[in-house]
């Protein structure tokens, strides 16, 4: 990342609601870079945006990292972390392309600066974390499909087995009684012949 002692900053500041303003962050990030004389090329904002939304959805940081590409500026400091993305996974797409671009995050709140040997560390363990936080998930999804296979289920359901009321079945089964076929019952009450058969028969 970029190691100039005075780099060009970029500004970036959101707010979840319209009833907010994103003034207040955009102060105190200009002080903090004026404090440490570092020129603010520009500023992105996204105004009543909720973090939990993907890049797409925030125009004023999805243009910020275009921005950071094109070399307008070589570190990108934001008012808080949660100012990035409400997950680690987003935050962690966010710092790769940022680190693709050769620019460096600094956040106000953190006092983090990855332009400093503490805070690149700190980015790589959050890399560990992420990382693991994958597997686990991998796992879990693994575990859940070899149950599902030995359990015969799916969705906590026997395979194949369609959703029916009671009441359904309890039609079915007077339906039989009066000695109608299985392909009778199942368009009188819309439902399928194997459906049928299975409430009839229990298989």
């Amino acid at each position: 990342m970029s190691t100039n002692t005075s780099p060009r900053v970029a500004l970036y500041v959101r707010v979840s609601s319209d009833g907010q303003t994103v003034a207040n962050q955009e102060h105190e990030l200009r002080e903090a870079a004026a404090a440490k004389g570092w020129e603010v090329a520009e500023v992105y904002r996204d105004e009543g945006v909720s973090g939990a939304k993907g890049r797409e959805a925030r125009h004023g940081l999805d243009q910020c990292l275009k921005d950071t590409v094109r070399g307008r500026f070589s570190v990108l400091m934001a008012w808080s972390v949660d100012r990035l993305g409400r997950s680690l996974q987003d935050l962690l797409h966010t710092l790769n392309d940022l680190r693709g671009a050769n620019c460096d995050l600094f956040l106000h709140k953190q006092s983090l600066d990855t332009r400093t040997p503490s805070g690149r560390a700190l980015f790589q363990m959050l890399g560990v974390f992420s990382e693991f936080e994958l597997a686990l998930i991998k796992e879990r999804v693994k575990a859940g499909i070899e149950r599902a296979k030995r359990t015969g289920t799916k969705t906590g359901r026997p395979f194949g087995r369609p959703r029916v009321s009671m009441e359904i079945e309890r039609k079915v089964r007077a339906l039989r009684r009066r000695k109608l076929g299985l392909v009778k019952i199942g368009r009188q009450l819309g439902i399928g012949t194997g459906t049928a058969k299975r409430i009839v028969f229990g298989s």
